[in-house]
Formats: C-alpha cells, structure tokens, sequence
C-alpha cells in the first residue's frame, strides 16, 4: 500500500504550525501526502502508533512525546541517540527514529549569522535544551551554563557535555554567572520569569534564541533589552525541511528537490 499519510502529534497541538509548513512542501514538490495533526498524551502513544495501517509514511513528535518516541524507535541517528529525543518517526516493521530539531536550531543561528560559538547558556533541561547543547557543540561553544527551577534536572545535559567535550555547568536561575555569547531559551510556551530575574538574564546574555514561537514575542524576549532576539519559528522551519528529507528518502541531510522553493513556500506560511 501506498504510504501517503503522515500527522504531527503531541498534547498540546493546537497550536502547531507543522501542518502549513509540510502542506506547502508537499505542493511544490507535487506530492499527494496528507498531513494532520492530532493530541496524543505520552500514555497513549505506543497504542497510537501499534495502530495505524500501512497508508502511514511518518511522524512528527513534539511534547511530551519525544522521550516516548525514542524508546520506540529500533533505529536511531546520532542527535537522537546523544539528546534521547526522537521528533521525527519513519513509520515501519523497523521504526525509525531521528531529532531534527539539533540541525533545526544550527540553521535557524546561521540565518541570524551565527555560526560559531564561544560561550553560551541554556535555560531549561528538558528535551529541548538538550538538543541546544548539542547543536551548540556543533558551533564550537566549549562552556555552557544550564539555568534552571531545579538545577539537579541537568545531570542529563552534564553527560552530554562530558561526550561532546563541553563544560556544562547547572545553575538556578537566581545563580547565573558571567557573561555569554548567547542564550538559548527552551523554557515551555508562555513562561514568564521574575522580571529581575530576566532582566539579569538579559544583561549577561548577549543574543537571545527563544525556541517559544507561540505567543511572540514571548515574555523574555519583550525584557531582553538592546541585545538581538531571535524567535523560534527558524528552528521550526529548518527542522521541519530535515523532516521532509527523512520521509521523502530516509536522509536529513540530503537536499530536496528544488529545495531553494519549497524552502521559499514553507518560509511564506510563517
């Protein structure tokens, strides 16, 4: 059977705006793929998959499924096996599970002319912020300082640091030192911190990357300051070009066809 259909899950979803971007892929690209979306909570999510049909090519995963979506993948790529997070399934006998939102993250910074990396800081541990670190290391940052409610939720960011070679330091938001390059937000949608809290942020931080897309600009990018700010609607756009190489040929780095279009077309629906 033809493996045509393909969805974003995740609990929230409404607010995702993965099915415009893959519509607008899917068209320049002459593809008869639908793309949906539907809720589906961490509980759920193996019965979910077990129960879909052969018209199924892939899935895109967002919270609170990409620790689930790693366990049940057989396969992994490197940035899903070092974060632990998988947002990116290729429905088969042999799932096949990859993180595109490290990738996602690089070329959103290169967009903004970041392409390397000194020093940096990560607000958050969850998914997210470890594939930041990641993405981070693959820009070069030797030092990151992880802020977080409950600085003992970064052990996992440590042992990543300590494969990738860099130095990483958890903190609570009210003990952040010195100053860095930039900050990476992946605190979840809508989180606002004490305004003295994040105006000290801002004053250390240098360039903000705030993953939050929805609402923008969120709440710590209205406090940063003079600094640049950067919202996550790149790393959305890229992660989601990476996502359509892997359902259309299994490579997220391999280049679509006509991939400067369907690049341009994706980028209109933002």
């Amino acid at each position: 059977m033809n493996r045509r259909r393909l969805a974003v899950w995740g609990d929230p979803i409404g607010h995702s705006r993965s099915p415009e971007l893959h519509a607008a892929a899917y068209a320049v690209l002459g593809l008869d793929w639908e793309y949906g979306r539907r809720q589906v909570g961490a509980e759920h999510f193996t019965d979910a998959v077990e129960a879909l049909d052969g018209s199924w090519r892939g899935l895109s995963l967002t919270m609170p499924l990409k620790e689930e979506a790693y366990r049940y993948a057989a396969t992994r790529d490197t940035h899903a096996e070092l974060t632990g997070a998988v947002n990116t399934l290729l429905v088969s006998e042999t799932p096949a599970g990859f993180n595109t939102d490290v990738g996602g993250i690089v070329d959103a910074l290169g967009d903004a002319g970041i392409r390397e990396i000194g020093t940096a800081r990560i607000l958050g541990a969850g998914a997210t912020a470890a594939s930041a670190l990641v993405a981070l290391a693959d820009l070069g940052a030797s030092r990151v300082e992880v802020a977080a409610r409950r600085p003992e939720r970064a052990a996992g960011l440590v042992r990543i640091g300590e494969r990738r070679g860099v130095v990483v330091t958890p903190r609570s938001f009210e003990e952040v030192d010195g100053d860095a390059d930039l900050t990476v937000a992946t605190l979840p949608s809508g989180t606002a911190l004490p305004p003295d809290v994040a105006s000290r942020l801002s004053d250390m931080g240098g360039t903000l990357f705030d993953a939050a897309y929805a609402p923008w600009p969120s709440a710590l990018a209205t406090e940063w300051g003079d600094q640049p700010v950067v919202s996550g609607l790149g790393m959305l756009l890229h992660q989601a070009v990476r996502q359509i190489r892997i359902f259309l040929h299994g490579d997220p780095v391999s280049p679509l066809p006509d991939e400067h279009a369907v690049l341009a077309a994706m980028r209109a629906t933002l």
